[in-house]
């Protein structure tokens, strides 16, 4: 079941008190953690914060309370690369419908798919031009607004031709997307003619609207990718790659010297929005970027759409993945889809310690290992407010004498 409780708010020094008991982090610790507003304001030892104050008594401010005794309680992931303007498409019987009301609810969808698996931002690439113009991109702004208190939305305008006479479009687009609201701009260089340039174009735009940079590129070409990073170098750190899936040897170090982030995706490798359809990511690609330390984050891609028919939006499935391939350890692995994945959006960092911000995830299990191998029960902490839950019960028939599992719901 999922479900969201009472946003957050209150005058300073009143803010709703939510107390989070009884959770293991991923150093072995068992805690209590009190949220007041959007911020972690304590954390100790089981019982050692104190009971929250009585509804209605003087002075006290509004609490809730929620045992999370047998979670793991970790800083929220992200989702740092999806296409959720072409999510849910992959069973329709014709050409995605792209007008705005069923536009917007396929985005609505794909967002709160992901957040109920715990990704309390989000950044979709978002085509722009072409027959849609930017209709799509204005599906999703519609949608992000309309989500805002349960998850953050950004999108990336992507168009697909910016230079010469085919790109005066594009390029004419481009300057309306940000003008909407696009927190980003990106989109193929190795789909149009003039790849360069197409990045130059891209780079100037940037600067001039302070947006990031986060472009789809295959990898192949080291050449062509070591002139594109120094064309984006004006713009570094604010500059994302991905999902790099055919990364030619020696890739790496043109990535870690012009300190450009990747954002790989476990679950298929590539995306819609790549110049060739989805071929897997091969362990080497990340093994590689890791030894030359390029920040690596891991997303999803694409949401059940033609180029993943069974995509799916869970971020720990990402992590699962890189580890259990040997790419990575649990604790990178998870990394990747939290801390860095969170820095690619530009947003700051989370640890479960005073003064950060309240976005947490907790998940049933002992240890970050046994979580990415199979936690489905989640308590999902936004902004210090709980804005999903996911309960799973197993239970299994009574033919043998032992106590058989069963899994309790956590408490509030």
């Amino acid at each position: 079941m999922t479900g969201a409780d009472a946003p957050a708010g209150g005058p300073p020094g009143q803010e709703p008190v939510l107390l989070l008991t009884g959770a293991r982090l991923s150093d072995g610790r068992v805690v209590d953690v009190r949220i007041a507003g959007e911020r972690i304001q304590a954390v100790g030892t089981p019982g050692g914060l104190g009971p929250l104050p009585p509804p209605g008594s003087t002075g006290g401010t509004a609490g809730t309370r929620i045992d999370l005794t047998g979670y793991l309680l970790l800083p929220a992931p992200a989702e740092p690369h999806a296409h959720y303007d072409t999510a849910f498409s992959a069973a329709l019987p014709g050409p995605p419908p792209h007008g705005p009301p069923e536009l917007v609810r396929r985005v609505t969808e794909a967002a709160l798919t992901a957040l109920g698996y715990g990704a309390t931002a989000q950044r979709t690439h978002v085509r722009i031009g072409d027959v849609h113009g930017l209709g799509r991109l204005e599906a999703v702004l519609t949608a992000a607004q309309a989500l805002r208190g349960l998850a953050d939305l950004q999108a990336v305008a992507m168009p697909r031709l910016l230079t010469g006479r085919a790109g005066a479009d594009g390029r004419a687009q481009l300057r309306e997307a940000i003008r909407l609201g696009a927190a980003a701009v990106g989109g193929c260089p190795e789909l149009d003619p003039d790849p360069v340039g197409y990045v130059q174009v891209l780079l100037e735009a940037a600067r001039e609207a302070d947006r990031p940079v986060d472009l789809h590129c295959s990898g192949a070409d080291p050449g062509r990718l070591a002139r594109m990073a120094g064309v984006l170098a004006p713009l570094r750190p604010k500059v994302t790659l991905g999902p790099c899936d055919a990364l030619a040897p020696g890739a790496s170090m043109v990535l870690a010297s012009a300190g450009i982030r990747v954002v790989c995706l476990p679950q298929s490798g590539g995306c819609a929005g790549g110049e060739r359809p989805p071929g897997g990511l091969p362990p080497s690609v990340v093994r590689e970027l890791a030894r030359a330390r390029v920040p690596l984050a891991a997303g999803s891609g694409a949401l059940r759409d033609l180029a993943a028919p069974v995509g799916r939006a869970d971020p720990l499935e990402a992590a699962f993945l890189l580890a259990s391939s040997g790419a990575l350890g649990p604790e990178d692995a998870y990394d990747a889809v939290a801390g860095q994945a969170r820095a690619g959006l530009g947003l700051p960092p989370v640890r479960v310690d005073v003064g950060f911000p309240a976005e947490l995830l907790a998940v049933r299990g002992d240890s970050l290992a046994g979580v990415l191998a199979g936690g489905h029960s989640r308590v999902v902490v936004h902004r210090g407010r709980v804005v999903s839950r996911t309960s799973a019960v197993r239970e299994f028939a009574d033919t043998v004498a032992l106590a058989l599992p069963r899994q309790p719901l956590p408490e509030d």
